[in-house]
């Protein structure tokens, strides 16, 4: 089980407020924002945590060079909540991948939503029941 990850971003102002935005209706706020202010030997200036319920699970990180395609999944519980993520995720700036809708290639109920974020990552809400 995968307990968080990160992403390395080219802008980390402009992706802390995309994530911020597009995750807002999967329960997702910014739980840590750290600096060297706070920690001085920092790998980096600063990184933010997002997550629910206080745990932070997406990490966002300064990148200190280029960046690799990556593709990232957030589970839902409804198909409503695909929905909602996607209109956020484009009205926070990111690029339609594939509107919400079944991907029956997948399995029966597998009702996915796409965009690419302000770097280009391919960025998923899914739901895996039958609504």
């Amino acid at each position: 089980m995968i307990d968080h990850t990160t992403l390395l971003v080219s802008d980390f102002e402009r992706s802390l407020a995309f994530y911020t935005a597009a995750l807002a209706p999967l329960g997702y706020t910014v739980v840590m924002r750290l600096s060297r202010t706070e920690i001085p030997d920092l790998p980096v200036e600063q990184f933010a945590g997002l997550g629910v319920g206080g745990k932070p699970d997406l990490w966002l990180r300064p990148s200190e060079g280029p960046l690799a395609p990556t593709h990232l999944a957030f589970a839902c519980e409804r198909r409503s909540t695909v929905d909602a993520f996607h209109a956020a995720a484009l009205a926070a700036g990111g690029k339609d991948n594939g509107a919400p809708g079944l991907r029956p290639h997948y399995h029966p109920n597998y009702y996915g939503a796409f965009v690419f974020d302000p770097d280009g990552y391919n960025i998923e809400a899914v739901c895996h029941r039958a609504e």
